[in-house]
């Protein structure tokens, strides 16, 4: 058998291995923790055995204009096959204008897709005094984007989590140590069949 032969048998048992590029914010980046104490190392953990590798680029005050300039490199660097993008918290706080936040998310759809990644789309979440108008328009951006992309859209994180003060830090938007387990199992249950289809 030639080398070549060799190594087609070989990727035919052991297909390529799955690596998820995780470009967050803060509740991605263990704000708070230590990096091995956040959800994204946990989750890592949990795959070890199951040929599916974590990135994690998440940077805490991160937006969507930050990630946007930084992605082409990240992508060059780590060649994942699949992207989790979880942004848009930062510049929903910062009222930032939802048109631009949404142009910015679809031009990192755009690259990703361009070079044959998938894209995985969290749903983000803003505390209610922005106003309804402006809630709502944020929320149905990620639905919108994950309409016209066909990507899958997760449900937030923090949904449940975010309403135990038992589980978050004192600022109330981070998640607490206790919290990370749960978002980790949570993420792996919601990330598993969509990076094994």
């Amino acid at each position: 058998m030639s080398f070549s032969d060799h190594l087609q048998a070989q990727q035919a048992e052991n297909p390529q291995s799955a690596k998820v590029l995780i470009l967050g914010d803060s509740l991605s980046a263990a704000y708070g923790l230590t990096q091995e104490q956040g959800w994204v190392s946990l989750l890592h953990n949990a795959w070890k055995n199951q040929d599916i590798s974590v990135v994690n680029a998440a940077i805490s005050g991160e937006t969507t204009d930050g990630a946007l300039a930084r992605l082409p490199r990240l992508l060059k660097q780590h060649s994942p096959t699949h992207l989790y993008i979880e942004l848009g918290g930062n510049d929903g706080l910062q009222g930032h204008p939802v048109k631009k936040m949404q142009n910015n998310l679809q031009s990192m759809i755009d690259i990703a897709q361009k070079t044959g990644i998938e894209v995985i789309l969290q749903q983000m979440q803003i505390p209610t005094n922005y106003g309804r108008r402006y809630n709502q328009m944020f929320t149905e951006m990620y639905s919108n984007l994950s309409i016209e992309n066909k990507l899958p859209l997760i449900p937030f994180f923090l949904q449940d989590i975010a309403l135990n003060k038992e589980l978050m830090q004192g600022d109330g938007i981070h998640p607490n140590l206790e919290a990370q387990p749960l978002i980790a199992d949570f993420m792996q249950q919601q990330l598993e069949p969509l990076i094994k289809n």
